[in-house]
């Protein structure tokens, strides 16, 4: 399958980022991938087009208006745009007391702020078309709000309202607005790290395949316009809910 159609990542990191661009451009679907360190793309860029696909890496503040507009018209203009992924995360672990004014604002601005900045710079591009999806990944964190969480769980669920606002607008007009919640640790480097830390356990059972991830992104965005799902909540089998 090919298509002249084209997929903007936000906050395409070395795992569930580049997993989901991986997934839409083996698909056939052109991919502009971006992050802040836009050369850390160059191995998936270099990937994808060993295999005839086409990935284009930037680099990008997601907090910068300007620079999220900029990077979804290029993605426009090798177009049209069909989806859009804001995947941008800011998880960090401090005591409240611990939570500095810089840290709870730098994650909002990460997690929350430049979700709504996505939201709206994605429409702008797809509603005259009057089709396309916006989805936004999401975590535990938007749900409830654990030990040390203040700063990236409210950021959290402020990014599930401004998904949810922007659903009930953008539906009737044609735009797929999704929210995923990723219910489980993810099986990156860091994770392991971290649990490693907490727990001892070198090699941890139950974490989720960013590729699987990657997948549930994939069947959003082939959803029919009569059945979409808003709220996606994935989880390993043996994760306790």
């Amino acid at each position: 399958m090919s298509t002249q159609e084209t997929v903007a990542v936000i906050g395409a990191g070395d795992y569930i980022g580049s997993a989901i661009a991986r997934r839409f451009a083996r698909a056939g679907y052109g991919v502009h991938a971006g992050r802040r360190s836009g050369e850390k793309l160059a191995p998936l860029v270099d990937e994808m087009a060993g295999e005839g696909h086409r990935v284009v890496g930037k680099t990008l503040d997601a907090r910068v208006p300007e620079d999220v507009a900029e990077f979804l018209a290029a993605a426009e203009a090798d177009g049209p745009l069909s989806t859009v992924i804001f995947n941008v995360g800011g998880n960090v672990n401090f005591p409240l007391l611990e939570t500095t004014d810089r840290v709870f604002r730098k994650v909002w601005d990460m997690a929350c702020f430049a979700g709504f900045v996505t939201a709206r710079e994605g429409a702008r591009l797809m509603l005259p078309r009057g089709r396309g999806n916006l989805f936004f990944t999401g975590a535990t964190a938007a749900l409830r709000g654990g030990v040390g969480y203040a700063a990236f769980a409210s950021a959290k669920a402020g990014l599930k309202m401004v998904a949810e606002a922007s659903a009930r607008e953008l539906g009737p007009k044609g735009i797929h607005v999704a929210h995923l919640v990723i219910d489980a640790g993810v099986d990156t480097h860091w994770v392991r790290e971290m649990i490693k830390t907490r727990t001892g356990e070198s090699d941890p059972k139950g974490l989720m395949d960013p590729a699987s991830v990657a997948d549930a992104y994939f069947a959003l965005a082939q959803q029919p316009q009569d059945a979409w799902t808003f709220e996606m909540t994935i989880r390993p089998s043996g994760e306790r809910w």
